[in-house]
């Protein structure tokens, strides 16, 4: 069986969080898990230092397509435990297996016709309203929010590829928020669970359950209630006023923003409201986003 874990989604859709609350369970007692420390510190799949020490190649002096070309023997070389990153943390027992690794990739071919992605058992998708990640994209990305919402639409989207230096990750083909989710949602190589954001945030506990069972690590009530509280929105905001958070970007806002699931109600314009459903309505319907 494969020892790897999808944990996909859009940028800005709680990714991160959920990340917070894996790591919360690999604490004790009553003290949370520090947000740039975390227990669970898998990098995220399109990490360049992943790639190179995987491959034995500077990924600095290849193009973008043939790093994708390598990025699925990169993963099958994770999946059956040929590579252990000496950053991870050793589970405590095999219940805590399989690796857990965060992607924002959307699922596809690489240039040379492989998917991209299919080296994983299953997957965990996290899907959020984009009416919601907009505001949230536009304070990472120091941009309008107009140009988020154009991004969120776009077919060229990517992450990791910018001409503003040095990039810590690969190229992440993105393509536009619709073309993403439903790219996860209708491959048939991995098999899907599906998290909405909103539904994480009413009943975080039971939903994250759900989603580790699922993943092939079975945690107790307790457990997911304890997680769930120590990594409160409020708590990991506190963090990172305190601290600073390492994966905010240098001129982004807050990468622990508001975290509410209407606050776009009052950021957005009845205008970019719809545009946004007038190019994501479909997806939105079919997961029971009401326009």
């Amino acid at each position: 069986m494969s020892g790897l874990v999808w944990l996909a989604s859009y940028p800005k859709s709680g990714n991160t969080w959920f990340r917070m609350l894996i790591s919360n369970l690999g604490t004790e007692g009553e003290t949370p898990a520090d947000i740039n420390r975390p227990t669970d510190r898998t990098p995220i799949a399109a990490a360049r230092r992943l790639f190179d020490e995987v491959t034995v190649i500077d990924s600095l002096l290849i193009g973008p397509d043939d790093a994708d070309c390598l990025r699925p023997a990169v993963y099958r070389t994770i999946a059956c435990g040929d590579y252990i990153d000496p950053m991870w943390p050793r589970p405590r027992h095999p219940a805590q297996a399989p690796r857990i690794m965060k992607v924002h990739d959307a699922y596809g071919p690489t240039p040379g016709g492989e998917p991209l992605l299919a080296a994983a058992q299953a997957a965990i998708l996290i899907v959020r309203d984009p009416r919601a990640i907009a505001p949230s994209l536009a304070s990472h990305l120091d941009c309008t929010l107009d140009r988020a919402i154009e991004s969120l639409g776009s077919a060229a989207t990517v992450f990791g590829a910018h001409d503003r230096g040095f990039s810590p990750q690969l190229r992440q083909r993105l393509l536009s928020w619709s073309t993403h989710v439903e790219s996860w949602l209708d491959q048939l190589d991995v098999p899907v669970h599906l998290v909405r954001y909103e539904d994480l945030q009413a009943d975080t506990a039971a939903l994250f359950r759900d989603a580790m069972r699922f993943a092939g690590r079975d945690i107790s009530a307790a457990e997911a209630e304890r997680a769930a509280k120590l990594a409160d929105f409020h708590e990991l905001q506190t963090q990172e006023r305190a601290q600073g958070f390492r994966e905010r970007p240098r001129n982004a806002g807050s990468f622990f923003r508001r975290g509410k699931a209407q606050a776009w109600r009052d950021e957005l314009s009845s205008a970019q409201i719809a545009r946004i459903e007038a190019v994501h309505g479909r997806v939105m319907r079919r997961l029971g986003y009401a326009l």
